[in-house]
């Protein structure tokens, strides 16, 4: 699979700009983590890609071919979570996957609902009403309709909201999984779900591009940037570095912090990628 976006350009009908000029080329087996403050284009780009939106500039194409007359190829080809994904309370899990797999139009749908249950832990759920289930319960079963026949394209907004610290883990081993043979798009807030299984990381804001590559990439541009203030009376609020952590220690306040130049008294450290991350950002 060939997903090509150019020269994209997304506003809406009361002036908002949502994107500016986005290029990205996605060829499968490709697991890409999409990172961005909100409101910087994330959900807009994703539901360019699924064709729930049209471009207001630019184009998309879907194995060389307008995405705009693949539509029906493009859905029986993918597996969508958007950020905010109605349920019917009324159904049964079962019943609820049922319906999302006729309307996908897949064969052997108990099988394919079977898998899906099993891989999302919902095995003790499936005859729940939908209505009855936790926060984190309704999550999977998101989870559960975009997985559900295998699709080759998997986009995920936010899948891991609402999710304990060990539920994140198994669904970023599954959607690492996944992404062996197909394209896996996660667009998240949690820096340490795409470090964990994400091969090539977009950063976006205010609907622009900031970075498009591996993880490691934009840690190694960091260097030299991050650093840490041993305390209190050493922090500065005005001053022209952005602290990312304060820690509590024996010895005081501990302060991490990233910035185009180091003031002297930082000690510098190897930058994580979510410093890596917070550093791009704060210098657009």
């Amino acid at each position: 699979m060939n997903i090509s976006i150019q020269n994209v350009g997304k506003t809406y009908k009361t002036g908002k700009v949502a994107l500016k000029d986005i290029s990205i080329e996605m060829i499968s087996p490709n697991m890409i983590g999409l990172v961005g403050p909100n409101g910087a284009g994330k959900s807009t780009l994703m539901k360019l890609i699924v064709a729930a939106l049209l471009p207001t500039t630019g184009s998309i194409t879907l194995n060389n071919e307008p995405l705009h007359k693949k539509e029906k190829t493009l859905k029986g080809m993918l597996g969508y979570l958007p950020q905010t994904f109605g349920l019917y309370d009324e159904l049964t899990v079962w019943q609820f996957l049922d319906y999302m797999a006729a309307l996908k139009d897949i064969k052997n749908s108990k099988d394919a609902i079977a898998k899906v249950i099993n891989e999302t832990n919902l095995e003790e759920k499936k005859n729940a009403k939908i209505k009855t289930l936790s926060g984190g319960q309704r999550q999977r079963v998101g989870i559960a309709q975009a997985l559900i026949g295998n699709p080759e394209l998997l986009v995920l907004d936010e899948p891991t909201v609402g999710l304990d610290s060990e539920e994140r883990i198994k669904f970023r081993n599954l959607f690492s999984k996944n992404a062996q043979d197909k394209i896996v798009l996660l667009s998240t807030h949690i820096i340490e779900d795409v470090q964990s299984i994400c091969s090539r990381l977009i950063v976006i804001n205010r609907g622009i591009i900031l970075f498009d590559g591996r993880p490691d990439e934009l840690i190694r541009a960091a260097n030299g940037h991050v650093g840490i203030i041993e305390g209190q009376d050493k922090i500065d609020e005005d001053t022209d570095y952005q602290i990312t952590a304060r820690i509590n220690t024996a010895r005081g306040v501990s302060c991490r912090i990233v910035a185009d130049t180091l003031p002297p008294f930082a000690q510098p450290i190897e930058p994580s990628l979510e410093d890596a991350y917070m550093f791009l950002i704060e210098g657009r």
